[in-house]
């Protein structure tokens, strides 16, 4: 049995699904999972309750946890919801965490808008979705750690299209939970 764990990032703008996305695929493949929300400090989600967008000196530290969060993995291994919308914050996360994969989840504004005006309680508000979009910069063919995903489908969809991408690349690290 390969004991080399599995390192995830669900990333993509606020609103695309990467929480939802992070704990089926965790759930699926019996990995630990976090919301990199959580990891943000108080100050940072104090920001973003009052429609502030997050600069870069907000988000070093923040990636940096995300990063040691997953270095830090055992076997099976683990997945992170993260935005990680430059590639410069893939990056970074990359230096830290070794060994990663990312998934991409790619939608239109106005579908992601519309999702986001329909949950209660989060923190980023709507009005923050433009300065998302302004900031992503989509995966490159280069980078080859990158699975990108249409929103449009299902969540068990997107799940099965995620494990057979991975299954390509990663073989021996995929055990399935269920």
């Amino acid at each position: 049995m390969n004991t080399t764990p599995l390192r995830l990032i669900v990333m993509g703008v606020s609103g695309c699904g990467k929480s939802t996305m992070a704990a089926a695929l965790g759930e699926r493949l019996g990995l630990e999972m976090v919301d990199g929300d959580d990891l943000h400090l108080p100050e940072s989600v104090a920001k973003m309750r009052a429609g502030i967008a997050l600069e870069d000196a907000d988000r070093w530290p923040w990636l940096d946890r995300i990063g040691d969060y997953l270095a830090q993995a055992d076997a099976p291994g683990r997945v992170v919801a993260c935005s990680a919308l430059k590639r410069v914050y893939r990056d970074r996360i990359r230096a830290q965490a070794g060994d990663v994969c990312f998934v991409f989840l790619d939608g239109e504004f106005a579908l992601i808008e519309q999702r986001m005006r329909q949950r209660v309680g989060h923190y980023m508000q709507a009005g923050l979705l433009d300065s998302q979009f302004r900031t992503l910069e989509k995966p490159q063919a280069d980078e080859t750690d990158v699975i990108r995903l249409p929103i449009t489908g299902p969540v068990q969809d997107m799940v099965a299209l995620a494990l057979a991408a991975l299954q390509a690349r990663a073989p021996a690290r995929l055990h399935p939970a269920h």
